[in-house]
């Protein structure tokens, strides 16, 4: 009879898992760890990191596998049925070039950056879920890549989203954000992806391109949405109990922390401008507006998060309240700039319908029709009489969140937002008071930025000249950029269209 006792399944998890891991000997642990202790985080006992999901390698390839075999089966079938042409208008395709330039390249950095923490963590369970991240990271890269692809057979803009990634003006927003987390220490990395993205805002970003794919016939990218959300569910939770974790083991650790919440809120803030602008104005078919995005995921589930957090001496983010006051321009904002620098975008801009205008009036009532719709009217009598204006100066960017000065003052939508701070007896601009605490904060990593706009000046973005900052992107000027009216992609959807009506007619 074997009397080897049958382990359950906490312990069989522990064995699999912590159990792997050992206290160095011939080499002192702080030699191997070397980056876990810098930023001032006191961590007495690793071993009370309570994994969010026990789950094994093993089960985690199985599991993730059968997520795989279903979503390939989808979008083979869907490039077999010319799904392509089942979405609801062709501006719809703009949205995909800009999740691909703007957020795919997000999951592989992220990949990267777990991966580090995978390593550099000391304690065994953070370190196992870290490097389980890392994976589903990846993963989430190539299945969008993958998904999109299928729009690259038909549709401009999108083949060159890994060099544009790197250079184009307005994909150093997303860029500069992963790259102040993953030059930042491990617990601050993980705070800021983990909680303060991945918990308090990643609502904002994968509901609304997903629910609006749904809404507009574009299963395909539902189908990689659904596929990602299960491990969106484990990163939350991860993110959660990063923070509560953290906030138990040291009394001293709340307020780093707290400070880290406030930085990373205001650049998520910031970040997801373009989200917002891309709900509001480039679906052709409307889930919800920003604002009513943001009242349903931030300001409702973000109070109830921030209230239980007040128990471990956490309160909301600074200037959360700038954020609420501010969330019904700031889309406006941003399309009437993405529409004066159309000739230097990989995706295509336009001029509302008055039905679409009509919708934002409705949305947004206390400041679309005074502050906004006589701009895009105007701008659309303009293109009529052929005058479709593209501006060719350029902007001055904020030095933190690198997004260009249009945000307005929290309390005068007319009036442009600008502050300043001096250092070294250099003088640097920002676009709101958030971005302008974080610089301070750290000065020193934040006068590195790698500014666009300066770069362009100083000649080292090709040239002087349009033409020469577009080949240096690698845009085909007339194909991926300017507007959609009169583009290759609107002319051969409409040949299309036609080609179809006249096969279902018999013609």
């Amino acid at each position: 009879m074997d009397a080897r006792k049958k382990l359950n399944l906490k312990d069989k998890y522990a064995l699999m898992t912590r159990d792997l891991g050992w206290e160095t000997s011939y080499q002192p642990m702080d030699k191997v760890f070397p980056f876990d202790q810098y930023e001032g985080i006191k961590i007495h006992d690793w071993d009370k990191w309570e994994d969010p999901f026990r789950m094994t390698m093993d089960a985690y390839w199985k599991y993730q596998a059968e997520k795989e075999r279903k979503l390939y089966a989808i979008i083979d079938s869907f490039a077999q049925n010319n799904g392509h042409m089942n979405v609801s208008d062709a501006r719809y395709i703009n949205t995909l070039k800009l999740f691909l330039t703007g957020v795919t390249p997000l999951e592989y950095a992220a990949h990267r950056g777990y991966a580090h923490l995978g390593r550099h963590f000391r304690g065994v369970g953070a370190r196992v879920a870290c490097q389980m991240q890392s994976i589903d990271e990846l993963r989430h890269c190539q299945t969008q890549v993958h998904t999109l692809s299928l729009y690259n057979k038909y549709f401009n803009g999108f083949a060159e989203w890994p060099h544009m990634y790197d250079r184009v003006w307005y994909l150093s927003v997303p860029k500069s954000y992963f790259e102040d987390a993953m030059s930042a220490g491990p617990f601050e990395f993980i705070t800021a992806i983990s909680f303060s993205f991945e918990y308090v805002l990643t609502n904002l970003l994968f509901m609304p391109f997903m629910s609006g794919a749904a809404y507009n016939g574009d299963m395909a990218t539902v189908t990689f949405g659904f596929s990602a959300q299960s491990d969106e569910s484990r990163h939350m939770t991860l993110g959660l109990e990063v923070v509560k974790f953290l906030c138990e083991q040291d009394a001293g650790n709340v307020p780093i922390v707290q400070k880290w919440l406030d930085k990373w809120f205001w650049r998520g803030f910031r970040l997801l401008t373009l989200v917002g602008m891309m709900m509001d104005y480039m679906l052709p078919k409307r889930v919800m507006s920003w604002s009513e995005a943001w009242k349903i995921y931030f300001e409702d589930a973000g109070g109830a998060l921030f209230k239980d957090l007040e128990r471990y001496g956490l309160r909301m983010p600074k200037y959360h309240e700038i954020a609420t006051q501010t969330k019904d321009r700031i889309t406006h904002e941003a399309w009437a700039t993405f529409y004066n620098y159309g000739a230097a975008a990989d995706f295509h801009t336009w001029v509302p319908s008055d039905e679409e205008l009509d919708w934002l009036s409705a949305k947004y009532p206390d400041t679309f029709d005074s502050v906004y719709r006589p701009r895009f009217e105007y701008w659309r009598e303009q293109q009529q009489a052929g005058k479709r204006f593209y501006n060719a100066n350029l902007p001055m960017l904020c030095q933190t969140c690198q997004v260009p000065m249009f945000f307005s003052e929290p309390d005068d939508p007319t009036k442009i937002a600008y502050r300043e701070s001096t250092y070294h007896g250099m003088k640097f601009h920002f676009c709101s008071d958030g971005c302008k605490d974080i610089f301070e904060g750290e000065p020193e990593k934040y006068v590195q930025a790698w500014l666009p706009v300066h770069q362009i000046y100083q000649g080292n973005c090709g040239g002087a000249s349009l033409e020469d900052v577009l080949k240096y992107y690698n845009l085909s000027h007339g194909h991926d950029n300017l507007d959609f009216a009169g583009s290759p992609d609107e002319r051969n959807w409409n040949a299309w269209k036609d080609e179809s009506s006249a096969h279902a007619s018999g013609e």
